[in-house]
């Protein structure tokens, strides 16, 4: 037997009294990946990524494994984890809510442990409205209202090849700031209307994000790293004048990208969250290994043709472009995805492959993993963290708290 086989038929033991589609994490796989990213970190903090994880205890687990501080997606989302007592949130993305932005202005405990990402004048007019909704709303919110709410100011990191209009933009289309004055000149306008100034971001998606197998990417990598590194201490250097102090927090990186990052001049802390269960767009990175520690599995419901069996759901595609590398990978050796059908949304048909295939029959259980990480949790009220053969606990996702987010 493989090693897939192996924790195949694993999974499956542990989970035969129940009924499938169902999600698992394995925790030894789990643990052991949580503590390789501290330990490529190589002592600079990490913040783990909810969106990437989307299971309440286990972002608090990958915490008490010595992560520092959570990298939300969403304010609303920031809000609900600070009021279950998570502390230092970093929102990774700006908002335009009203009335999220009006309930962190009131409350004074979200406005210490809360920190907003901007990149825009129009996200600075937002918050200071709710602050100023917040100042008018008796002295209660007033009291409130003491302490500054705290922004980070998100830079673009892409890298750009070429002059004029003949320049290739390589990299995510993110955030309007680039350079030194541009930055800088936002941080002014936040300080004059009365905003914190904590800290600035800088991710390199196409360095974090792309499986270094490719030697064109591991060259877009080494000169992103060069010019991000570069333009990042002139940014600190322009921010530093304009608001009269250094910031405190100066993210960057993700898993693909931790010793890197981690290691770049002027940056205090990186983000990770999707080495923690490693899907299946994580297969193609050599800088590291990737475990697979989720997975979901299907039952086979039917045998159409010889060589041929079809599980029950599976159609759960990871955002992007769309394409076959968005679809579920199988784990469940000697079987692939049909080329006309793929995953689909009530049926997955599954093609033998010559070694190996042709063993499952109706009633048994076929186990995927999802091309991204968070995404999976989306599809399950609850996940079954399992050690061995062993389910320890099952605990709810976000989705199964009744939060969706976005």
């Amino acid at each position: 037997m493989s090693s897939a086989a192996d924790t195949a038929a694993r999974l499956s033991a542990a989970t035969s009294g129940l009924p499938a589609p169902v999600a698992v994490v394995d925790l030894d796989v789990f643990d052991t990946n949580a503590l390789d990213i501290l330990k490529r970190a190589d002592g600079v903090p990490v913040r783990v990524a909810s969106k990437s994880v989307r299971v309440r205890s286990l972002v608090e687990r990958a915490l008490g494994h010595g992560f520092a501080g959570v990298m939300a997606y969403s304010l609303r989302e920031a809000l609900w984890l600070v009021g279950q007592g998570t502390r230092d949130v970093l929102v990774g993305y700006p908002t335009v809510d009203r009335e999220a932005l009006a309930a962190l202005a009131s409350d004074a405990t979200a406005r210490t442990e809360i920190t907003l990402m901007v990149d825009d004048v129009a996200h600075l007019g937002l918050i200071a409205d709710a602050e100023e909704r917040a100042g008018a709303g008796g002295p209660e919110a007033a009291a409130s209202a003491a302490r500054p709410i705290q922004v980070c100011l998100d830079v673009d990191c892409s890298l750009r090849v070429g002059v004029g209009p003949l320049t290739a933009h390589l990299g995510v289309r993110r955030s309007p700031l680039r350079e030194p004055g541009d930055v800088a000149a936002l941080a002014t306008v936040a300080q004059a209307k009365g905003l914190a100034v904590r800290g600035l971001m800088f991710y390199e998606a196409q360095v974090a994000g792309l499986p270094d197998t490719s030697p064109a990417v591991r060259v877009v990598k080494r000169l992103t790293m060069r010019e991000v590194n570069e333009r990042r201490v002139r940014i600190l250097a322009a921010v530093r004048d304009a608001v009269g102090h250094e910031v405190e927090l100066v993210n960057a990186g993700g898993t693909g990208s931790i010793e890197v990052s981690g290691s770049a001049p002027g940056v205090t802390e990186v983000t990770s969250g999707s080495g923690l269960f490693a899907p299946g767009l994580f297969d193609g990175y050599r800088s590291f290994e990737a475990r697979p520690a989720a997975f979901f599995g299907l039952d086979v419901v039917r045998e159409p043709a010889p060589g041929w069996v079809t599980a029950f759901a599976g159609g759960y595609a990871a955002s992007g472009q769309a394409g076959k590398l968005r679809l579920p990978r199988l784990f469940t050796p000697g079987y692939t995805l049909s080329g006309t059908e793929g995953a689909g949304e009530v049926q997955t048909p599954l093609k033998a492959t010559r070694a190996g295939g042709g063993m499952l029959r109706t009633g048994d259980r076929v186990w995927l993993r999802h091309a991204k990480a968070g995404e999976m949790m989306e599809r399950f009220d609850q996940v079954h963290l399992v050690r061995g053969s062993v389910i320890t606990e099952t605990v709810p996702t976000y989705r199964g708290e009744g939060r969706n987010f976005g």
